[in-house]
């Protein structure tokens, strides 16, 4: 037994094995205030919606608060921003405790393995992530996991390169931040951030067109495709433009960190995952721009992960699993991570 969990800004999402399934449970990060009555908190009971009340005030957690916001045309409040827990929410901290605990549950035995993504640091803000990987590896660990964080971007190495030994490009496009991870043999040779993802689309957006953030995340999410034909003025117009934005950005700031260092003489494959990387077309576009960009090193394909809100914590199981292995006593090599991952494949849901 072993998890992996995916603290996300937009979403948290936990990876087990249930028999020879991989079954993945999600819930937003993301909370809206309302006011307290009887019979809001009936109905709320009723529809098991997960809220806290606090001083009159109701606070809705996950999927719910987003459906909230949108029908009223409110935004959420948001646990975490820039992939790192929110300086200025100060009900960040509970908030993520509590979707957490709902997400990820007791562990199966005590000191459960279970592995964690975190970002990397970011090249392109004035910030760092240690106050964050401290504080989410101790909310787990009193929860009695026995808790390992690795980066994003070495998580969709994991998830996504076993064919290739780990070898490769792991970029996971986010909410809040792109983690990048250049992997030999399992081994992070590069890791970093940027500093925009979903949310920046969502922002720009916004300000373009004058809708809700929230409006334009839903619009992002439910029927959008890239390289299509949209309406200009319209948000479909607004977020092909940032996509397109986004990606350069990207790309421009992935050769800038290669050209700071020696790879291997290989040729790295690369696999893209992320939610704001779900959009059909997205890959089509990605790929073009990256074969384009003449990179400081030579890429033999390119993949978009088959679920790519799921990759992280996919690739976060395949590491818990190695580490419950190596703490039973049982020495793994490359060939036994392979057959695990297999494993895991073949039964996925």
């Amino acid at each position: 037994m072993a998890k992996g969990l995916d603290i996300g800004t937009m979403n948290i999402i936990c990876a087990e094995n249930e028999g020879e399934d991989v079954v993945f449970t999600q819930e937003r990060n993301a909370f809206l205030e309302l006011d307290s009555s009887d019979l809001t908190n009936m109905m709320l009971d009723s529809a098991k919606v997960l809220y806290i009340e606090k001083d009159d005030k109701i606070s809705v957690l996950g999927e719910d608060a987003f459906n909230f916001a949108t029908i009223f045309g409110k935004e959420t409040r948001r646990p975490m921003r820039f992939g790192i827990i929110s300086p200025k929410e100060k009900d960040a901290i509970p908030m993520i405790k509590l979707i957490v605990d709902r997400v990820l549950g007791d562990p199966g035995y005590q000191n459960e393995a279970l592995c964690i993504s975190s970002p990397a640091d970011p090249i392109d803000l004035d910030m760092n992530t240690l106050y964050h990987k401290k504080m989410t590896e101790a909310l787990t660990k009193k929860m009695s996991y026995d808790t390992k964080v690795i980066d994003e971007g070495l998580a969709v190495v994991y998830s996504e390169l076993a064919d290739s030994n780990f070898t490769g490009l792991g970029i996971s496009i986010g909410a809040g931040l792109t983690n990048v991870t250049l992997a030999y043999m399992a081994t992070p040779v590069l890791s970093f951030s940027i500093g925009r993802g979903g949310d920046w689309i969502d922002e720009q957006v916004s300000n373009a067109t004058g809708l809700p953030k929230d409006h334009a995340c839903v619009t992002k999410e439910k029927g959008f495709r890239l390289g299509s034909e949209v309406e200009i003025g319209g948000p479909e117009g607004a977020l092909t433009i940032y996509y397109d934005a986004l990606m350069t950005y990207v790309i421009q700031n992935l050769n800038k960190k290669l050209a700071e260092i020696t790879p291997p003489n290989v040729k790295f494959p690369v696999a893209v995952a992320g939610g704001s990387s779900n959009p059909p077309g997205f890959s089509k576009m990605f790929e073009k721009k990256l074969k384009e960009a003449n990179l400081q090193i030579d890429i033999s394909n390119i993949n978009i992960a088959t679920d790519p809100l799921y990759s992280v914590s996919r690739g976060c199981l395949i590491a818990a699993r190695t580490q419950e292995g190596e703490e039973m006593g049982r020495n793994k090599n490359a060939d036994d991570i392979l057959q695990e991952i297999e494993e895991i494949g073949e039964g996925e849901e």
